[in-house]
């Protein structure tokens, strides 16, 4: 059996390993995995309703749950070896693919940096960025009402300074975060970014210097590819045409109030 991994493209971490996948070259079976449709998220809309559906394709939440013991993506299935967590999984397929040095570098001082930024990023742009979805899109989606303004405010300025002190300890004047090449801290830093401007909230307005960093992250990966899996999330508004299941929304609006407290 070759190498499976379990991804669903409206997750930050999964869309990292999926570009990393593909712009190394490394043979994969994409399983997808839809967590916010049917049984995690509801039903569909029926038939003849008007309502447009999400994309559609086949899921593979079952096989996920089978594959990682923590039961979410993303999931990786290596023959009789699976592995969960985006970081282990990224630093898996780069030492067992032998990827380009650039990605998680030999010298151990630049290698030091990718570490230091991929600490950092998870108390400060990943602690901000994706509230923006779950205030715009998947709370109103549930409770059926919008959140006050001032919550998304509060999330913005959070976001903003730690993008302060991401263009202001990590990028610098450098092209990217270690340097004049691509490496995995900033793959992992561009697709959190990318899930604001998939709400609209775009952060890289009026930030030049971010705007550039993130236009050379495109050209390292390649455009095409980079679009192609921001896909989902730049069209995140069509969640709003789901109908959830009212046992389902009474059970989870006030876990997901909770994750914004």
């Amino acid at each position: 059996m070759g190498l499976e991994l379990y991804l669903d493209l409206l997750s930050q971490p999964c869309r990292s390993i999926y570009i990393f996948a593909r712009s190394n070259n490394i043979p994969f079976e994409f399983k997808h995995v839809e967590l916010f449709k049917d049984s995690v998220l509801g039903k569909k809309p029926a038939a003849g309703s008007g309502a447009e559906q999400p994309r559609a394709g086949p899921s593979n939440s079952e096989g996920a749950g089978k594959v990682s013991l923590l039961k979410k993506v993303p999931a990786l299935k290596d023959g009789d070896f699976t592995l969960a967590e985006c970081t282990a999984i990224l630093l898996y397929l780069s030492r067992k693919y032998n990827t380009p040095d650039h990605w998680y570098p030999s010298d151990i001082q630049k290698r030091a940096q990718v570490d230091e930024y991929l600490s950092w990023h998870h108390a400060n742009i990943r602690a901000n960025a994706p509230k923006t979805m779950w205030i715009k899109v998947l709370i109103p989606l549930f409770t059926g009402q919008p959140l006050p303004s001032e919550k998304l405010q509060e999330v913005m300025e959070g976001l903003s300074t730690s993008l302060k002190q991401f263009e202001e300890r990590f990028l610098q004047d450098k092209a990217f975060i270690i340097g004049s090449e691509i490496s995995l801290a900033d793959l992992v830093a561009i697709v959190e970014l990318m899930q604001p401007v998939g709400v609209g909230c775009d952060i890289f307005e009026d930030r030049p210097r971010l705007m550039e960093w993130r236009r050379r992250v495109e050209d390292a990966v390649g455009k095409e590819l980079f679009f192609q899996a921001h896909e989902m999330i730049l069209n995140i508004k069509e969640l709003s045409n789901i109908q959830i299941d009212p046992q389902l929304k009474e059970h989870l609006a006030p876990v997901l109030m909770k994750m914004l407290k």
